[in-house]
């Protein structure tokens, strides 16, 4: 089993990565697989809705790292995405990013389980983090939980590593996702299959 981890800070090793790390060694001591990706630090472009993304499931725009996101979330079990708090909400550049990895893609990645880490000096956590989980429950991802909303509090990583409530809200939230992924391959080995999908119906509220 593998879980793809996006750094979605402009500071590739601060706080975000300190928390993402800490839920790595948490899921590789566990026996899971993991890889990050950094969404880098410089211009990310925003979803233009071109609807290019639709027949190949790759955005048009190639400069950054959305294409290599995408085929990366395609081969794994699980994802978690983290990003700083910027004015309560995730930074900039990762929603950006995280549009552009969705838009025209998000039926790639049904059932797979996922989570949202935010890290912050003070507050905006839980707007932060609440905007995050939209592009889970939009996308029929089953979001895992952990014993508190996940965030970490911090303006250093040495800092972030002394909020010890938030450190092991990291690795419970590890174990919870292992246990998903676990549950899901049994279930898979036993013959649950995926729930039935409709024809998507969209209905635009003009007469």
């Amino acid at each position: 089993m593998k879980v793809l981890l996006l750094n979605g800070s402009p500071n590739q090793y601060g706080c975000t990565h300190t928390a993402l790390t800490e839920v790595a060694e948490e899921l590789n001591r566990l026996g899971v697989e993991t890889e990050e990706i950094w969404v880098g630090n410089k211009p990310v472009r925003s979803c233009i809705g071109c609807g290019g993304c639709f027949q190949e499931k790759k955005c048009v725009f190639a400069e950054d790292r959305v294409n290599e996101c995408v085929e990366a979330l395609k081969n794994a079990d699980g994802f978690i995405v983290g990003a700083p708090v910027h004015y309560a909400g995730p930074a900039g550049a990762c929603t950006a990013f995280l549009d552009r990895v969705f838009y025209g893609k998000s039926s790639l990645f049904a059932y797979k389980p996922a989570a949202a880490v935010v890290s912050c000096r003070r507050g905006g956590a839980s707007a932060a983090f609440d905007r995050l989980n939209k592009y889970f429950t939009i996308s029929s991802m089953p979001v895992v939980s952990s014993q508190y909303w996940n965030a970490v509090h911090g303006n250093t990583p040495d800092e972030v590593k002394q909020d010890l409530e938030g450190m092991q809200i990291m690795r419970t939230l590890a174990r919870n996702m292992v246990w998903m992924l676990r549950c899901i391959e049994a279930g898979k080995a036993s013959g649950v299959e995926y729930p039935e999908r409709e024809k998507r119906v969209n209905t635009n509220f003009i007469r």
